[in-house]
């Protein structure tokens, strides 16, 4: 049995017959997520006799990724972690930096669920990868774990938005999700933990159904089926309007305003017709509209200009009428952005020059 693999109340019942008190699986979890202990410890804890800890030690264990790579970017400092877990197969984790409030510094962290991805975005590197396989509950956790002992400021926040469909693989990310958000866990704010999907619509309702109180945020970036075929596969499979109905459902049941992720493409979605069909699409619904520049190394597809940022800018003013974000997409000069996770050393990643212009 693997500690950082289920939440606390997972190890009560799988241990019922034991004869362990809830205290003492609680802060054997603390031990592994809360203070990143390296294994078990040989004394054992007060409380236990020898007995039950010598069962424990048995079978209990503190399973751990291995660190391949880091990499700051000194453009930014974003920092991009290369891990391998249960095999040779790599995935990566991105640390965020936050620390333009003097006395407030803090990371946020963007963990991978899949290696891989099966959603086959055309404008994302995990995307062109194919799907591998998921990660394990353990391998989500210790993402997080082993960036926040490296780190000099406090992991405040977790985003599920580096390779993989998390919805894909719902159990363990939820698990993970729990697990960092336990007092025995990481102890991170539920609500300072973000989960991006494309849209898998049954995985959206199972969402709202269980209530979590995670944030969702769902990569929409155009809500034309026809470009969304090409551009989000996925879609064919859930197209806009059963998307629009399942985020209908959640905002009904949670009252939270709906995060849609746009990739920002020139030529491709910045035009007046993406924003009135956005609008007619989401009519009824209390929407966000997070605005990501497309990080594309091979070329295909490429960021916006300042003027056609405006003039997008402008058309969401004026036909939709919601908030707008313009987020910074990182990490770009050590291949770490949105979009350019490939599981590879830098040296192997293709590199694309930094997007400066957004805040």
């Amino acid at each position: 049995m693997l500690l950082k693999d289920h939440t606390t109340d997972e190890l009560v019942a799988l241990t019922a017959d034991w004869g362990l008190r809830p205290r003492i699986l609680r802060q054997l979890q603390a031990a592994a997520c809360k203070h990143g202990a390296a294994e078990l410890p040989d004394a054992g804890l007060e409380g236990v006799s020898k007995r039950d800890w010598a069962r424990i030690k048995a079978e209990v264990s503190i399973p751990h990724l291995t660190t391949l790579e880091k990499v700051v970017s000194p453009f930014d400092g974003f920092a991009k972690y290369l891990f391998k877990g249960l095999d040779d197969q790599a995935f990566e984790a991105v640390r965020i930096p936050l620390l333009h409030r003097p006395g407030d510094e803090k990371y946020v962290v963007c963990v991978s669920s899949q290696v891989g991805c099966a959603a086959k975005c055309a404008f994302c590197a995990t995307g062109r990868l194919g799907f591998k396989r998921s990660l394990e509950t353990w391998e989500i956790v210790d993402q997080v774990l082993k960036i926040r002992a490296d780190s000099d400021f406090p992991v405040r926040g977790v985003v599920f938005m580096g390779m993989g469909e998390p919805f894909l693989n719902y159990a363990n990310v939820l698990r993970a999700a729990q697990l960092l958000s336990d007092p025995s866990g990481a102890a991170i704010d539920g609500k300072a933990i973000t989960i991006s999907t494309v849209g898998v619509v049954p995985m959206i309702r199972r969402f709202t159904s269980e209530r979590r109180p995670y944030r969702l945020i769902v990569s929409l970036s155009s809500a034309i089926d026809a470009l969304r075929d090409e551009l989000l596969p996925m879609n064919q499979n859930y197209p806009v309007a059963s998307i629009m109905d399942a985020l209908r459902e959640y905002q009904a049941a949670t009252g939270r305003r709906v995060s849609f992720a746009w990739t920002m493409m020139s030529g491709v979605n910045m035009d007046r017709a993406q924003v009135l069909e956005l609008a007619r699409a989401s009519a009824g619904l209390k929407i966000l509209l997070d605005l990501i520049p497309v990080n594309d190394a091979t070329g295909r597809f490429k960021p916006p200009g300042k003027d056609e940022l405006d003039r997008f800018l402008g058309f969401i003013k004026e036909d939709l009428k919601c908030p707008v974000v313009c987020r910074y997409s990182g990490g770009k000069d050590v291949a770490g952005a949105c979009g350019m996770l490939a599981g590879k050393r830098v040296g192997e990643a293709a590199h694309i020059e930094p997007f400066q212009y957004l805040p």
